[in-house]
């Protein structure tokens, strides 16, 4: 490691490349909530995270896991789990009294019609208030899942009932939709240690 009275150390979060630290004060001095989009291999979390001096608060969340409530049993990893889980945030956040939000995808790149854009869409869809440019959104066909039944059908193993699950995208979204408690999963007022923020 460098050494010297030159030399500053840099934050933990930086050094472990965690963090961007220029693009998170931009975010925090905003002012605004910001709509929290970490994925996994497997998974999709999405919070609305306000910043505060004592440290983030979040307001209300939602993971791609919860989507087996309300009837998804296809894979939880996937384009269209990713906007369902962004609806259901998205509701979760009108119900807790937030209405407009920042996307904060972290160190992700920003790939036009990824999985980040299909949680914004299903905010945006939900009435959440997200800036956005609609040609970095998912296409509609997209979203319900038309392509991963396209590819089952090319394939030599069909797999009837991925295609069933996904095609019942539709009957989850309206599912979501309902009312729901905010404060039922991850959106306590109460300080939490967010891991996954930049």
């Amino acid at each position: 490691m460098a050494k010297g009275p030159q030399y500053n150390l840099p934050f933990r979060r930086r050094r472990e490349g965690r963090t961007n630290y220029g693009k998170r004060r931009k975010l925090v001095t905003s002012g605004m909530t910001r709509l929290v989009v970490r994925p996994s291999n497997k998974h999709i979390a999405a919070q609305l995270v306000r910043a505060q001096v004592d440290g983030d608060r979040i307001l209300a969340s939602a993971h791609s896991s919860q989507l087996k409530e309300f009837g998804w049993k296809a894979p939880c990893g996937n384009l269209p789990a990713a906007y369902l889980t962004g609806l259901l945030a998205g509701q979760r956040a009108k119900a807790s009294g937030v209405s407009e939000a920042i996307l904060d995808i972290g160190l992700h790149s920003k790939g036009p019609g990824s999985r980040l854009f299909a949680v914004a869409k299903g905010a945006v869809e939900a009435g959440l208030n997200v800036p956005h440019d609609e040609k970095a959104f998912t296409s509609k066909e997209r979203v319900q899942g038309k392509h991963v039944v396209d590819y089952s059908k090319k394939t030599r193993f069909r797999h009837r009932s991925l295609q069933e699950d996904v095609l019942n995208v539709s009957k989850t979204e309206v599912e979501t939709r309902r009312p729901v408690d905010p404060f039922r999963t991850g959106s306590s007022q109460n300080k939490r240690k967010n891991r996954g923020a930049c």
